[in-house]
């Protein structure tokens, strides 16, 4: 064994201890009897080559804490080192405060230790269930981030954040170092990064692990980071990451001090950051039957994976443990000894029950204007007062910001694209944060903004995760395709909110709402690249309870559907809008009918004749509800004795059965929309199949007929890009025709002229360059009236 006598202080040797009985044991737990293969778990499962660099991090932040009195927040990126964290939690009593059955005496340790890892237990990852937590760690890459997002606007919270040099290597880490430039010392607090250089990953070197001191020095240095380089790789005893931690605290509450006295603050401060060299999978044996094991990638899970039936490896587990001396550590009854706990803070200052990491217990429900002020009067009738829907809700934001200017508690994530989607004006009320100088020429930049813009999707959404799991609120406008940048942290986050759920303790933190703008199709100029409505298919795979998408078709139904989202808890959703002048539907009083009910008939838009009409015409979105209306009065015109309703959707979710969707429909109103054996030629933004997942369960759903983006595009005109992907007012009126044809012999000789038509504005557009004045000059001439 590389552990000396001495070895190390006896809270990590006991903390080292309990993380390789986690992975390990079932029974037998503190050694008093031989090991025997039936004390061993019968699957090992965990990562031990990480444990003891966290252990030694939270044994310097312990003392950072008893010291000082450090409000710290602990974010641990390498999430597979769970088992560490548990035995953490175990020693400072968090877990038996939680759960009285984890207690800290040996048969709390025996129950921990069966839990982890096991059906019903604790994950090999980090999870919502274990306390102190708000990241788990199983995707690398946005720890970083997320410290940011839970330093910002706390003015007295240390997050510590280990960054393993695996997760290191990540795109989403390289950007996250920046973030620092956007860290005001004055009314946020401070983020402590360790990188965790233990020098491999699963099965090979990392590439920090080749970089000099020096190199490394310089690196982080560029970032504008103060780095200290610790070293413990020779002397697991060595206790000098204690004294690290302490100065670079001492860094930065001199940082802070400045920036809160008054005096001019530093134009460029230089957070300190620690880089921790350790031994990968330290204290476990240095070689067994020729493989070396100790300081090797081979100790980065279960190092001693053959110890069931390998009696060699199963002395070579035993030696292991009883190297850390189990009997100095814990009494009789399995309780850590005083020198142990000595180790631990006490009470709420435990890093297990910091209070931001259950942030929904912090949160305070947002102070929301009144809509009334900000909706868009409806002026000479439907249709007839354009507007831009995000230029809207921009002044509705606004006085939010205004609103949380005191408490700070509201900001907005944009990747570079607030001025673009329109939403610039929050800049009345606040400023885009940036804390280092720009020496040329900029707009709306201060230190204390609470507007975030950096051309990285990933650390937004670290940003906002960290901001919103530590109690606060906020909102996250981006391009609709660029979106995607940022599948897979929303497939984490979406798991990491449906575990949330079935953990009693934890509180609901705000929604993470997205807004997407710059929608697909209207990004006609910028051309196919940009055409993209694939985010709301991934969103719409996790599950139904922590899900929601909206279409509202013009500004008022936008400003209703963000006034519910801002002040709603525990969901991921997507609100899709337009940013250009749109005609506007419906008066506040009406959209807020419309959004509760998530779908329903425009009666003013239909032509129905009967109790049930012939066909529907649906749609969800904006472009869409201008073309399905524009199909629908089309069709009044050539086919009065056609009975059509048309119906709108802004939930799209109320599509879907309501035992699969908190939001979908009870089965008697979606019959009263969408008819028993009625056609439903229904167009939709995105992706034809988001539609018909959806619909899936609902009797009959071969009756819809779902139109959207079928991936073609190309730089071209809006109209152009319609009808290239069959969504245009002629092609729908085209399908409804099809489905109309038995009843009235003209159907189908007004689809060919509907057709013909439209392959002549196609001809003319690309002559001139540009839709016709048929198009673009359209507006709603329809009746107020039913059917």
């Amino acid at each position: 064994m590389s552990q000396e006598t001495t070895g190390p202080e006896p809270y990590r040797r006991a903390a080292d201890y309990i993380a390789a009985v986690l992975i390990h044991l079932r029974e037998n737990v503190l050694l008093k009897e031989p090991l025997r293969r039936e004390h061993l778990k019968p699957r090992l499962l965990g990562h031990w080559g990480t444990c003891p660099g966290i252990n030694r991090v939270y044994a310097a932040l312990d003392r950072l804490v008893l010291e000082r009195d450090a409000d710290v927040l602990l974010v641990t990126g390498p999430g597979h080192g769970a088992p560490a964290v548990h035995a953490n939690l175990w020693l400072e009593g968090t877990h038996a405060d939680v759960d009285p059955a984890l207690g800290r005496d040996g048969a709390g340790l025996r129950e921990l230790s069966r839990r982890y890892c096991a059906p019903d237990g604790f994950p090999s990852h980090l999870s919502p269930a274990v306390p102190g937590t708000l990241h788990e760690g199983g995707e690398l890459g946005y720890a970083l981030s997320t410290a940011f997002g839970a330093a910002l606007d706390a003015p007295g919270r240390l997050v510590a954040c280990v960054v393993g040099d695996g997760e290191a290597e990540t795109g989403p880490t390289a950007g996250a170092w920046h973030a620092s430039k956007y860290l005001d010392p004055a009314t946020s607090g401070a983020v402590l990064p360790f990188l965790h250089l233990n020098g491999y990953k699963i099965s090979s070197p990392t590439v920090f692990a080749t970089m000099s001191d020096s190199e490394l020095t310089h690196l982080f240095r560029g970032y504008g980071w103060d780095p200290r380089i610790v070293d413990v790789t020779s002397d697991p005893g060595d206790d000098s990451l204690v004294e690290a931690v302490a100065d670079a605290h001492s860094a930065i509450t001199a940082i802070q001090r400045q920036a809160r006295s008054g005096a001019a603050p530093s134009p460029r401060p230089a957070w300190p950051m620690i880089v921790l060299r350790s031994l990968k999978g330290e204290g476990a044996p240095v070689e067994v039957e020729g493989r070396r094991i100790e300081g090797t990638f081979h100790s980065h899970q279960v190092p001693l994976a053959d110890v069931h039936d390998d009696p060699v490896q199963l002395r070579a587990l035993e030696a292991w443990l009883r190297s850390y001396r189990p009997e100095e550590l814990f009494d009789e009854d399995g309780r850590p000894v005083p020198e142990v706990t000595a180790g631990c803070p006490e009470g709420r200052r435990r890093i297990g029950m910091q209070p931001a990491a259950d942030g929904g217990r912090l949160r305070r429900p947002l102070d929301l204007p009144p809509l009334a002020p900000y909706a868009v009067g409806l002026g000479e009738g439907r249709g007839r007062s354009p507007a831009g829907p995000t230029e809207v809700l921009a002044e509705w934001l606004t006085e939010i910001m205004r609103r949380t200017a005191g408490r700070r508690d509201f900001r907005i994530v944009s990747p570079d694209e607030l001025a673009s989607n329109k939403l610039d004006a929050v800049l009345r009320a606040t400023s885009r944060a940036c804390t280092w100088p720009v020496e040329g020429y900029a707009e709306d930049l201060a230190r204390d903004g609470r507007v975030m813009e950096v051309l990285s999707e990933h650390t937004c959404q670290g940003w906002l995760q960290g901001y919103l799991q530590s109690g606060r609120h906020g909102l996250f406008p981006t391009y609709e395709a660029f979106a995607s940048v940022v599948d897979s942290m929303l497939n984490q986050y979406a798991k990491w909110l449906k575990m949330s759920r079935e953990v009693p303790w934890r509180a609901p933190v705000s929604s993470l709402t997205y807004l997407l703008t710059s929608e697909g199709w209207r990004q006609e100029h910028n051309g196919y690249s940009h055409q993209g409505p694939g985010f709301i298919n991934n969103l719409i795979t996790k599950k139904s309870t922590v899900t929601g998408v909206y279409l509202p078709p013009d500004a008022n139904t936008l400003l209703v559907t963000m006034e519910r989202l801002l002040d709603e808890t525990g969901k991921v959703n997507v609100v899709v809008a337009g940013k250009h002048e749109a005609a506007q539907w419906l008066g506040l009083d009406e959209a807020r009918a419309h959004c509760a009910a998530g779908a329903s008939t425009w009666a003013w838009a239909s032509h129905e004749r009967g109790e049930e009409p012939e066909l529907v015409l649906a749609c969800a979105g904006g472009i869409p509800t201008v073309e399905t209306l524009a199909a629908a009065e089309l069709l009044r015109e050539d086919l009065p004795d056609a009975s059509i309703r048309v119906v709108n959707i802004v939930d799209l979710c109320a599509l879907a059965p309501a035992d699969r969707h908190p939001n979908g429909m009870p089965d008697d109103r979606f019959r009263a929309l969408f008819g028993t054996d009625t056609p439903v030629v229904l167009d939709f933004h995105g992706y034809p199949s988001a539609v018909h997942q959806l619909l899936h369960g609902r009797p009959r759903p071969d009756r819809f007929h779902v139109r959207g983006y079928v991936e073609e595009g190309t730089t071209t005109t809006p109209y152009d890009l319609l009808a290239a992907n069959g969504t245009s007012r002629h092609d729908l009126a085209r399908t409804a025709l099809e489905h109309l044809a038995a009843r009235h012999p003209r159907a189908p000789e007004l689809g060919d002229r509907y057709a013909a038509h439209r392959d002549r504005l196609r001809a003319e557009l690309r002559r001139t360059g540009e839709d016709p004045a048929e198009i673009t000059a359209w507006r709603w001439a329809g009746e107020e009236r039913g059917g």
